[in-house]
């Protein structure tokens, strides 16, 4: 593990722009992808409410509640105990009173033991934002494509393409600066969109679906991996495909014990010599003894 990782704060991933060194985050959900990623040297693990897609079988974020991202956020830090870990607030819990939003982050943060949260939403969420730097709370922004709202902005689609959408992701983003958000996720925005908001901000922007010109990058662990995902982005690269490895493997295993090649000598245990013997002595004895 490197010196980098173990390091690694708010302060570190600003200073990273500064630098031009990218930044490389990825989403994990439970123990063993955590400790996989931690392993493989990401800087940053996001404990994303994706889940409720890759994870648990939703067909968007919005089912997923703050008790499911505290318990696969509590897996995560177990799993990644020097790494940065993030964590998505979940839809509709910091959009009501800001005394409702610190108690939801708060508890985030606490229970599920991460070092920042992530918030969906530019200007109109900025006060809530603002609210939970000022309680002591690391806010990552998220812009553009917002999952939470995939319903209301009709779909799956890029954001910003006109003049008019183009202008207000810029100030949105500036906006979530002015509150205190240490960075922020630009997701499905043209490149040179994205590009442009990166050189507007002196926090980093990580960019998903945003081209080459962000400061940094995230993509989703199943989609990596191609691990029983069914979604298939443009902008995803797949680096693996464990899924295919994981079911050869299954339809292996089930072969051989319905043809009872599993398990074979090597994977059995023995009695020590003479106990089935004299175990079978004493039953019949009994049998022979009735009371």
């Amino acid at each position: 593990m490197s010196d980098k990782v173990k390091k690694l704060n708010t302060s570190t991933i600003r200073r990273m722009k500064v630098n031009r060194e990218p930044i490389a985050m990825i989403t994990a959900y439970d123990y063993p992808s955590a400790k996989l990623a931690q392993e493989a040297g990401a800087d940053i693990l996001l404990v994303g409410d994706s889940l409720g897609m890759v994870v648990l079988g939703y067909d968007s974020t919005i089912p997923v509640t703050l008790e499911d991202m505290i318990h696969h956020s509590k897996a995560v830090t177990r799993g990644a105990d020097h790494c940065f870990v993030v964590a998505d607030l979940p839809f509709a819990t910091y959009h009501g009173s800001i005394d409702r939003t610190i108690a939801n982050a708060a508890r985030l943060m606490q229970e599920g033991r991460v070092h920042a949260l992530k918030l969906e939403g530019g200007a109109e969420i900025a006060e809530h934002v603002e609210a939970c730097v000022r309680a002591g709370i690391p806010v990552m922004g998220h812009i553009g494509l917002t999952p939470q709202s995939v319903l209301q902005l009709g779909g799956w689609k890029i954001q910003g393409k006109s003049l008019e959408q183009a202008e207000k992701l810029v100030q949105d983003a500036k906006a979530l600066e002015q509150a205190g958000a240490f960075s922020i996720v630009l997701e499905m925005v043209p490149e040179e969109l994205a590009a442009h908001i990166t050189e507007q901000l002196t926090i980093p922007t990580i960019g998903i679906g945003s081209g080459r010109y962000c400061d940094g990058q995230v993509l989703v662990y199943h989609d990596v991996l191609n691990y029983a995902t069914p979604i298939k982005p443009r902008f995803v690269k797949q680096y693996a495909d464990i899924g295919s490895t994981v079911q050869t493997a299954i339809a292996q295993y089930v072969s051989e014990v319905k043809n009872r090649k599993f398990p074979g000598e090597e994977n059995v245990y023995h009695n020590d010599e003479g106990v089935i013997d004299q175990l079978k002595h004493n039953s019949s004895a009994g049998d022979e003894n009735p009371r």
